[in-house]
């Protein structure tokens, strides 16, 4: 059974009279590699500062295994942070940079040394120890700040965006061994990311916000497979969404066609918003099709190629297929009633989960180079970087 570890109740930020954080609610559990995910200035990051202490809440707290730490700074927090920048000490090899929270505290020589090789091991930096900080590639200086952070043993790790600044090769490859370090270290991760893929790779569990606001908490399949609006819908990953009716339960009418689902819980003709993803629609002969329409483009992207069908009735279908059909040609196109998603569409027609309702980028980038520990200013206040 899980256990709670950290709760976030009712999390409101303003900064200067823009709201960045609405009645941010949700826990993590001990052990969990929980990711929050979404656009640029939808909050995520905000979310980690006032985890990690570096920010405070207007209203709300937040519990750590059912203590009240909102008010605690972060260097007295079991909670150690990756900043995007890493804010390693420039001044400093890696072996310093990484013993500094050892050092502050006082701990013994011999001690510091075991657990500093310990660290180097962990992110296969071994033979490192005496380099400078500015002699590293970007991976590196990335390995050289999880270690930093790791080797004070804590109990979460707060990641912030820490590959945005790696090649895609790179990024990759960090990604399984984040995921596996996690595994390994037996603690808490805590991760902020715009990339869908990161989050989908990685997270046991997903949360995904926009506009200050949760849209959606759960395991990557259920984020993937059943989105609770459009915005979730769109955002991860590609998706076609249609406007539908529900005559009855399991039964959908769209694109000028009925076709059996698996979703029930519907009002008799209720409107609903429908959900396929390129993936699971296959083409066939146009005699054969539940939909049928014409092909207007085919580009390869290495995997699969894309295909983009403009049926009847005018609604543009993206498809990922590892075939091909000739631009121009006519097909059908097929859908099986468990690849089918619905989900009731929002009462407000306007759709404010679309976008941001305000500009939040603004705002978080205004805060984040003040927010964002200086290393200097962290060494003479004593903090554990």
């Amino acid at each position: 059974m899980p256990e709670k570890l950290i709760e976030l109740q009712h999390i409101t930020k303003v900064f200067d009279g823009v709201t960045v954080l609405d009645d941010v609610d949700f826990y993590i559990n001990r052990n969990e590699f929980i990711t929050l995910l979404g656009p640029s200035g939808c909050g995520k990051t905000t979310t980690l500062r006032i985890l990690g202490g570096f920010e405070k809440p207007d209203e709300g707290r937040v519990l750590f295994e059912g203590v009240d730490i909102t008010t605690i700074p972060p260097y007295k927090r079991q909670l150690n942070t990756v900043f995007q920048r890493y804010a390693l000490f420039p001044h400093m090899n890696v072996f310093d940079n990484i013993a500094f929270g050892l050092h502050i505290n006082k701990r013994p020589k011999d001690e510091v040394r075991q657990r500093v090789m310990d660290a180097l091991r962990l992110v296969d930096l071994t033979g490192f120890e005496y380099r400078h900080v500015d002699s590293l590639s970007g991976g590196q200086q990335q390995r050289v700040a999880i270690a930093r952070a790791i080797v004070n043993r804590p109990q979460v790790l707060l990641l912030d965006e820490p590959l945005a600044a790696l090649d895609l090769k790179m990024r990759k490859g960090m990604q399984r061994e984040l995921k596996e370090m996690q595994q390994q270290l037996g603690i808490t991760f805590v991760y902020v990311t715009h990339d869908q893929e990161e989050a989908l790779t990685m997270s046991d569990t997903i949360v995904v916000m926009n506009g200050g606001v949760l849209q959606q908490i759960g395991p990557p399949t259920s984020i993937y497979n059943e989105p609770k609006n459009r915005f979730v819908a769109r955002f991860i990953g590609e998706s076609n969404i249609l406007d539908g009716i529900m005559p009855k339960d399991c039964l959908v009418r769209f694109g000028g066609a009925e076709f059996e689902c698996v979703d029930t819980g519907f009002a008799p003709d209720e409107a609903v918003d429908v959900v396929v993803r390129p993936e699971d629609i296959y083409i066939v002969d146009e005699k054969n099709g539940h939909i049928t329409g014409e092909v207007i483009s085919v580009t390869f992207m290495g995997m699969f190629n894309e295909i983009i069908v403009r049926a009847d009735d005018g609604f543009e279908w993206r498809i990922q297929d590892t075939g091909s059909r000739p631009v121009g040609s006519r097909v059908g196109l097929i859908v099986r009633p468990d690849d089918i998603h619905i989900m009731p569409q929002p009462k407000d027609s306007t759709e404010a989960v679309e976008v941001n309702v305000f500009d939040a980028d603004a705002a978080e980038e205004a805060f984040a180079e003040e927010l964002e520990p200086d290393p200097a200013a962290m060494e003479d206040k004593g903090y554990d970087a």
